[in-house]
């Protein structure tokens, strides 16, 4: 089959295009997908650039994020057939530990993500448990299929379970043009709340107003965290949603309210933050990270995509051979939403 493969860590130039790589061998429990599309995701850059935690057996093939049909059953699998249209979740948890079966799957101690820890989806096919398949409409898309479920079953737990957001709440979601912003910007508009964004690109910016934000900050023009300070009235906002991590911790803790929530699902500018642990207690602040969702909350989140209550964002679509171009594309921060490779 045609696949892109990661035969060494680096850049985007190590990734390396085949046409006679083998079909993954089925469990009984799993299903074979033909990918009709797959979309980047940062967690694919860092990787290809080698997370040192993290041991795999290369060659690797990334890719979280699949939309495709059934190919083929496992011995075990029921409920689906051959042709069905289908979005696959990412999370892949043991389905038996007190977390899985409190319907806290990302909680697993063996909780591992597609195109991380196990193999992905850029490729012609890709073997998933049959529990992570979810019927999808006829009209949806393929590229729109893909665009949606990393970032918006991320962005759900953390605004929804996470930090509990209510009408007429003030909500700051850093980096307006990423794919987890724009699913949260819809989101949290969705939950009645005012919706704050930031980023240097009026593009941007603008894309974000049409998507529901409210407030929009040119961080060019004004620090951020001063312009929070000044439009909320020296109050802060609510909740601040913030994968930046580095680069923005500090002020993010700085732009909350008293009694505010910061909730994060990642750190693309570095892991390690600075905090003042007195500002955290004595406003009452509350610090919660978050890792994909659970069963549940993709099923809810997904229904909204099919609905067309929430509109996944695909910003540019390369074929699968261009995967490196893809790659820097996505590296140099120029999209706005959703990187997505097609198989065809």
């Amino acid at each position: 089959m045609k696949a892109v493969l990661l035969p060494r860590y680096g850049g985007p130039e190590v990734l390396e295009y085949v046409t006679d790589h083998p079909k993954p061998v089925l469990g009984p429990d799993e299903v074979l997908v033909h990918v009709h599309a797959v979309a980047l995701n940062h967690l694919d850059l860092f990787v290809r650039e080698g997370i040192p935690t993290l041991k795999l057996t290369l060659p690797h093939i990334l890719g979280a994020d699949v939309a495709g049909e059934v190919a083929e059953l496992g011995s075990d699998v029921t409920g689906f057939e051959a042709g069905d249209r289908v979005v696959v979740n990412p999370g892949i948890s043991c389905g038996r530990c007190e977390y899985c079966i409190a319907g806290e799957e990302p909680e697993c101690a063996e909780y591992k993500i597609l195109g991380e820890h196990l193999p992905g989806g850029y490729a012609e096919y890709v073997a998933v448990p049959a529990a992570n398949l979810l019927p999808i409409p006829v009209d949806l898309p393929w590229t729109t299929a893909a665009a949606a479920p990393l970032v918006f079953m991320t962005a759900w737990r953390l605004l929804i379970t996470k930090a509990k957001i209510r009408p007429g709440e003030d909500v700051l979601i850093l980096g307006a043009g990423s794919g987890v912003s724009t699913a949260a910007i819809q989101i949290a508009k969705l939950a009645g709340c005012t919706v704050l964004t930031t980023s240097s690109s009026e593009e941007k910016l603008r894309r974000a107003k049409e998507l529901g934000a409210d407030v929009l900050i040119n961080y060019k023009e004004m620090p951020w965290s001063k312009a929070v300070w000044e439009l909320t009235g020296k109050r802060g906002v609510d909740v601040v949603l913030d994968h930046v991590g580095q680069a923005t911790f500090k002020d993010s803790v700085r732009s909350l309210r008293r009694g505010g929530r910061l909730v994060s699902p990642g750190a693309t500018s570095g892991p390690l933050v600075e905090l003042d642990m007195r500002y955290l207690f004595w406003r009452q602040l509350s610090l919660m990270g978050s890792t994909m969702s659970s069963r549940r909350e993709f099923e809810d989140v997904m229904k909204l995509v099919f609905m067309g209550r929430l509109k996944p964002v695909v910003d540019r679509v390369f074929p699968l051979e261009q995967a490196g171009e893809a790659h820097a594309y996505l590296g140099r921060g120029e999209q706005f939403g959703k990187v997505v490779l097609t198989t065809a």
